[in-house]
């Protein structure tokens, strides 16, 4: 089993399982490696280091290393990463996504119609996700009817394996 360290295009960080590098290529070039966070499907491998099993050791012995990002010249120290998410956050965000998913009904493209519907009072009101176009949602919100957009990644929607 090979675990790689993986990235999108937006710098999103994820870990991928596979059975070879013969399988991680013809997944990648099937489509089927995907960013959970945002579905890109341009993924790259990073560098990482193998675990290497050389025995127990004690803990007392071992010091972990910290290193913290460096700042961006003229950029008001901000982190040289500062757009990319780090790993608790994409997992707290990916977490917030799946209970968006778990607790609303998908009604599709049907999402600006099924909205209206319980405005209007024609349907119990309940809560709804779906797609919509840019126009749509601008409408939706003229005539008072609240909507978010929210991206949501295609990971949130299936058990990740």
């Amino acid at each position: 089993m090979k675990v790689l360290d993986l990235q999108c295009r937006l710098g999103h960080v994820f870990e991928g399982w596979f059975g070879s590098e013969d399988d991680f290529q013809g997944q990648k070039q099937r489509g089927l490696v995907q960013c959970p966070l945002c579905a890109d499907a341009h993924i790259e491998k990073r560098l990482s280091a193998p675990r290497l099993n050389l025995g127990a050791r004690d803990p007392a012995a071992t010091t972990p290393t910290v290193t913290t990002p460096s700042p961006v010249p003229g950029a008001g120290g901000a982190p040289a990463d500062a757009g990319v998410l780090a790993p608790a956050l994409q997992a707290a965000w990916l977490e917030l996504a799946r209970k968006i998913v778990a607790s609303t009904e998908d009604v599709g493209g049907r999402f600006a119609q099924e909205a209206r519907r319980m405005h209007h009072g024609e349907v119990q009101e309940r809560a709804i996700r779906g797609h919509a176009t840019p126009d749509e949602a601008l409408e939706l919100l003229e005539e008072g009817i609240a909507v978010l957009p929210l991206a949501l990644p295609a990971a949130a929607k299936e058990t990740l394996q």
